[in-house]
């Protein structure tokens, strides 16, 4: 996207997807996609999509709980730690599916949108850094709360930190994604069955 601004393009700063990707969403806009036309490969894209929603939200709420003093710190630990793997290894699938399989067809089927699906790849490896973080602060958290050391709490402080930076930059690419690929499935459904 030579011409468009970094801040529309960038994932840390950008407010949704620039101009020249939203044709798809203005054909086929979200009020509609609960129509009959919207498959069962989109449908269940936007159900991954949720459960990821739901997954950074609960954990949200967990450290959120504890730093409020609602939750004790092995709580947190015994609660979080499971959802975070879950989390990570869940997203980290279902981006390489997209990049290695749906994205290529999708540059195939409705090449005008390869600049769309180069700025969803480029979301990825932002995303996947932020994973990779996550990763390390959960090992770190987990190792200090199972070895019931000092440092746990900080442990525990950096991890909820670092998921309050991940959680609106994945917000924001799901959103932006889900603008893209939906609408490009209903128009090119025979190639997503």
């Amino acid at each position: 996207m030579p011409d468009t601004d970094l801040s529309q393009t960038d994932l840390s700063t950008r407010q949704g997807l620039p101009e020249a990707c939203l044709y798809l969403i203005e054909t086929f806009p979200r009020l509609r996609w609960h129509e009959p036309q919207v498959g069962a490969v989109a449908r269940f894209w936007l159900q991954m999509h949720d459960g990821f929603r739901r997954e950074t939200a609960q954990m949200q709420a967990l450290t959120g709980a504890w730093r409020a003093g609602e939750l004790a710190l092995p709580d947190l630990h015994q609660r979080l730690i499971p959802t975070l793997q879950q989390f990570l290894g869940h997203l980290d699938g279902h981006h390489n599916v997209e990049s290695h399989h749906y994205f290529p067809v999708m540059r195939q089927v409705e090449p005008r949108i390869g600049e769309g699906v180069d700025l969803l790849d480029r979301d990825h490896d932002a995303i996947h850094a932020q994973l990779e973080t996550l990763f390390q602060q959960g090992l770190a958290f987990h190792q200090a709360a199972a070895g019931n050391t000092p440092g746990a709490r900080d442990a525990a402080a950096r991890l909820g930190d670092g998921l309050d930076r991940a959680t609106p930059l994945l917000s924001r690419h799901l959103e932006d994604e889900e603008d893209i690929v939906i609408p490009l499935i209903v128009r090119h459904a025979e190639a997503f069955r």
